[in-house]
């Protein structure tokens, strides 16, 4: 019989700030179990095991990221929705390194949680609204996307990681960043010949 109190909203939060707090790789469920004071059966009861929590984590996470960018956003266009976009991706990122991971990391999540969960969905829709702002159309949105994607990534994991080791501020270099993507994605280079739609 499940614990009264415990919900898998309630197991899935405490397991979203184990993994802010010790990282990601470092939620297991019996470690779970042990900060909510529950033994590891307990948790059965509201997740089917890690994977679905990690599942479970990634929504939540990619939720509370979107709900961010939407509410940075609202109201703006091109570079000044590129840069508030940008912003909040990388706050979220800093502010809660665990749960970003797991919007990052490929994992198997359970197809009628992820229909239910509005964070990606809303993701995209917001995406493509600021990219369909400097006139990009498919398959330049998806290419566009993919570049945005992996230069917030690439620039917080990096950060992350210690990786910026010059004198300079890192702060200074994403400004520069983010002004350049926006020069970018102001003159996108045509389709080459050949180029798959």
């Amino acid at each position: 019989m499940p614990r009264a109190g415990l919900t898998a909203h309630r197991v899935t939060l405490a397991g979203a700030e184990l993994a802010d707090e010790a990282g990601l790789d470092q939620v297991t469920m019996s470690r779970l179990a042990r900060r909510l004071g529950v033994k590891d059966a307990s948790l059965y009861s509201h997740v089917r095991g890690l994977e679905d929590l990690r599942g479970r984590i990634a929504l939540l996470a990619a939720d509370e990221k979107t709900l961010r960018i939407a509410e940075a956003t609202a109201g703006l266009a091109g570079r000044d929705a590129l840069f508030a976009y940008a912003d909040a991706w990388r706050e979220y990122a800093h502010r809660h390194p665990g749960r970003y991971l797991a919007t990052q990391t490929p994992i198997r999540i359970d197809p009628e949680l992820a229909a239910d969960a509005p964070g990606p969905r809303r993701a995209v829709e917001l995406t493509y609204g600021m990219l369909r702002g400097y006139g990009l159309a498919e398959p330049d949105l998806t290419d566009a996307v993919r570049l945005l994607r992996s230069t917030f990534h690439g620039f917080v994991a990096l950060e992350a990681a210690g990786g910026f080791a010059h004198a300079r501020p890192a702060q200074d270099s994403w400004v520069r960043a983010l002004d350049a993507l926006h020069t970018l994605l102001e003159h996108w280079p045509p389709a080459r010949e050949g180029d798959s739609p």
